[in-house]
């Protein structure tokens, strides 16, 4: 992706040198890595190779936020820097197709995996539609993208309403409840994190082409490797999961999941249903934990996360009552 210069900073002043920038590179490089690394702690917590699934808990939503925002500023940074002078219509339609035929085929492909929570909106949809709406911010001042930025963000708060619940509109991000899907990447707010990019290329690329961090070239392997990995991202982003899932999925046939697997959750969802139906929460939580274990003894433990047969849910509900049973007894009211 040659360097096309900007329309210029926010003073109007023309982007110097048309050419590549490694760095550009080298950071979707290691955003790709980050990537990478969420959905292998992913897969571990799903493959139940770990206790809990960290990837759904609040740090790993964090992680998985930030990952996101970063690939987003830098497709804004990268618009900037392939259609700065002008929109180059070619590249630029061959771009959408490629990265729109790599979202369809993330959608068909988690749809035969996910029936009940396949990707219909996520990364990579957000990435092809939001680079056609950011065409026209290239050539607005910056200082216009940038404020168009923090509505887009702001969006959500602002005008969610349960009307926008629709289904055909859930893209839009702007409904009252989030769908069950594997990756969510809705217009709102992700596509202000686009118009930021923009905003901050147009302003910083012309400083940053001239500067010494912008003549800067990876030496060491590493360095090289990453921006070799930062020029295709999307063909890497489309293979390292199935990969990744292969993988995972061949270790737990051999070691079998984490005894511990689910544990905690399980606790968990026991005590809410046990206070919900009128149990004492000392008594619940004491039950909780007496339940799991007794699963885990009665050889049903491995089931927990499957179907019960008709034997192994009468078995399973008779040690929850004994558990319930002997918790009522041992807990002290409050």
């Amino acid at each position: 992706m040659p360097i096309s210069p900007s329309q210029g900073s926010a003073a109007g002043a023309p982007c110097p040198a048309a050419r590549r920038l490694p760095v550009i590179d080298v950071a979707r490089g290691c955003a790709l890595l980050a990537m990478a690394a969420y959905h292998a702690t992913w897969d571990l917590g799903y493959l139940r190779l770990t206790a809990e699934n960290d990837a759904l808990t609040g740090p790993g939503k964090l992680a998985a936020h930030l990952i996101a925002g970063a690939f987003l500023l830098l497709v804004g940074l990268g618009l900037v820097l392939m259609n700065g002078r002008g929109v180059r219509v070619r590249p630029t339609g061959l771009r959408f197709l490629r990265i729109g035929g790599g979202a369809l085929l993330i959608t068909a492909a988690t749809f035969l995996a996910f029936p009940d929570s396949y990707i219909f909106f996520g990364i990579l949809h957000c990435i092809a539609v939001s680079s056609l709406l950011a065409l026209p911010f290239l050539f607005l001042p910056a200082a216009v993208t940038a404020l168009a930025a923090a509505l887009v963000i702001a969006a959500p708060h602002l005008v969610a309403h349960p009307l926008l619940d629709a289904p055909a509109l859930y893209f839009l991000g702007l409904g009252a409840r989030v769908p069950q899907t594997n990756d969510y990447v809705p217009l709102f707010p992700w596509f202000g994190l686009v118009l930021a990019g923009v905003a901050l290329g147009r302003v910083g690329l012309p400083a940053l082409a001239g500067s010494r961090l912008g003549a800067w070239r990876p030496a060491g392997r590493t360095g090289r490797l990453a921006a070799r990995a930062g020029r295709h991202s999307l063909a890497i982003y489309l293979v390292h999961q199935p990969l990744l899932l292969a993988l995972l999925s061949g270790l737990v046939m051999l070691t079998g999941p984490n005894p511990r697997a689910g544990l905690a959750s399980f606790r968990a969802d026991y005590r809410a249903n046990c206070t919900r139906t009128g149990g004492e929460p000392e008594a619940c939580r004491i039950a909780a934990r007496c339940t799991a274990d007794a699963l885990r003894k009665d050889a049903l433990w491995a089931s927990s996360g499957q179907a019960f047969t008709p034997d192994e849910r009468a078995r399973a509900q008779g040690l929850s009552q004994q558990c319930y049973e002997a918790a009522e007894g041992t807990a002290v009211p409050p």
